[in-house]
């Protein structure tokens, strides 16, 4: 039987403040107590994201609020990772070899989601998790180029299904190398949309904690196929500061509430302009906006961003800033954003599959 100590103990671990992660502890792992005596304290702790990095900087806020909590200064802290398989849509199965699918959209182009999901998944990558990316803009895929894949294509084993390609250490699937860098994809939405759906359920994604889906700006076939066909476990919506790029932002992420799309957050791209000459920053495309959206919607902000031409550079040399320059504030930025995106997915239910319903498209008149 536990005892009201030991209850009182285990609810105050699991209300430690992580603040990598904005979240108490029992929301992201799993908290064993092994060894307890006056003067000591030994614990597990089987966190639900990766942040390898950040696991030092965990260990101290844990220490430092047992110390002044509970009186303890002897605390012995094993960290390890396990990050399961969360819910998807009603009626359809997870892809075969992936745990969780992470949508990165936006409600309109030209403010970076592509780079944005191309370093999240290096940073998660980076942080310990086994991760891919698909290329789900099928007009305009940019993968290939971002992630130094260009000229490459998939081989098949079977004839059947498509090996993914590898790049920086991710399994990597897009319509941009199975055609063309020149050739137009002049195609009608149903060829779009099973476009789509061959790609995600034709590559042989092997033993991923998660997929990360780069998806074309707006809320038209690719992302009612996403909610309908593609098993997904959450999305994260990109803006930019200014109000044109919000006003679209906030039909995104009303559009995956209406689909019943659990939405991690909100990530704001270009949030300050850093000059490559000085290092000053300046807020050129306004600020304010997506702290303005993640207060209406009740979402959290899960990192800004800087614009600065060596990320522009690093992307059109297919080497992201995660990977080109892993030490940089930049890249750090990214690493904090991943840490916040796999923390909200840690902190879902595993199974919430029974509140999705049907799609309705409706006739705006």
């Amino acid at each position: 039987m536990t005892s009201s100590t030991d209850s009182d103990q285990a609810k105050f671990l699991n209300s430690i403040e992580i603040s990598i992660a904005g979240r108490p502890l029992g929301e992201i792992a799993q908290v064993r107590v092994d060894e307890r005596t006056d003067s000591s304290l030994k614990l597990a702790i089987e966190l639900g994201f990766p942040c390898n990095s950040a696991h030092e900087a965990i260990r101290g806020e844990i220490r430092a609020a047992v110390a002044r909590d509970l009186g303890i200064d002897d605390v012995e802290i094993a960290l390890s990772t396990r990050i399961k398989r969360h819910g998807v849509q009603h009626t359809l199965k997870p892809l075969p070899g992936v745990r969780n699918l992470i949508a990165v959209a936006s409600g309109k182009g030209g403010v970076g989601k592509s780079t944005v999901a191309a370093n999240l998944a290096l940073a998660l990558a980076a942080e310990g998790a086994s991760v891919g990316v698909l290329d789900a803009d099928i007009y305009g895929p940019s993968q290939t180029q971002m992630l130094g894949l260009v000229g490459k294509a998939p081989e098949t084993v079977d004839g059947k299904s498509m090996l993914p390609l590898r790049a920086h250490g991710l399994q990597v699937m897009s319509m941009g190398a199975l055609i063309e860098a020149d050739q137009p994809m002049v195609w009608r939405g149903p060829m779009v949309t099973s476009a789509l759906n061959q790609l995600a359920n034709q590559t042989s994604w092997e033993d991923l904690d998660y997929l990360i889906v780069d998806m074309p700006p707006g809320t038209g076939d690719i992302q009612l196929t996403l909610a309908q066909q593609i098993p997904v476990s959450g999305s994260v919506v990109v803006t930019t500061p200014q109000d044109i790029a919000t006003l679209d932002a906030r039909k995104g992420l009303a559009m995956f509430r209406k689909v019943n799309i659990p939405v991690f957050g909100v990530i704001e791209n270009m949030a300050t302009h850093i000059c490559s000459n000085c290092g000053h920053e300046e807020d050129i495309f306004g600020a304010g906006g997506a702290e303005k959206i993640v207060a209406d919607f009740g979402v959290a902000l899960l990192g800004r961003l800087p614009l600065a031409a060596t990320i522009r550079e690093q992307t059109d040399a297919g080497t992201p800033t995660v990977v080109a320059e892993p030490d940089s504030p930049i890249a750090q930025a990214y690493r904090e954003a991943a840490w916040r995106i796999g923390a909200a997915q840690a902190a879902e239910r595993i199974d919430h599959s029974a509140k999705f319903g049907t799609i309705a498209v409706e006739d705006p008149k």
